[in-house]
């Protein structure tokens, strides 16, 4: 089974910037296109930036030009860099394969004050 192991949120204010990393475990990583995912408080989880296998990316308008999604396959890593981060931001963030996964790890809570 496939482990996901989100880290790197934290407190910032606005306009600071968070790197999270996920470790994902238990398959062949390297064949796998990975997503970060967010859930805002009340709100539903939703899709934030992928990549694929051969490096292409997609990100929401919302992130757009503030985030970057890279990985390491070597680390079975992905990453979200974020920058010039603003209040809205403030959520659980996830990563999980594409297609996703059944299941998600614990995440990890970034809170961006103003």
């Amino acid at each position: 089974q496939v482990q996901l192991v989100e880290s790197g949120g934290g407190l910032v204010q606005s306009g600071g910037s968070l790197k999270l990393t996920c470790v994902a475990s238990g398959s062949i990583f390297s064949q796998d296109s990975m997503g970060w995912y967010r859930q805002a408080p009340g709100d539903q989880r939703v899709f934030i930036a992928s990549i694929s296998s051969r490096g292409t990316v997609i990100y929401v308008d919302s992130v757009q030009g503030r985030f970057t999604i890279s990985r390491d396959n070597a680390k079975n890593t992905v990453y979200l860099q974020m920058n010039s981060l603003k209040p809205e931001d403030t959520a659980v963030y996830y990563c999980n394969k594409i297609p996703r996964l059944d299941y998600w790890g614990q995440g990890t809570q970034v809170t961006v004050s103003s």
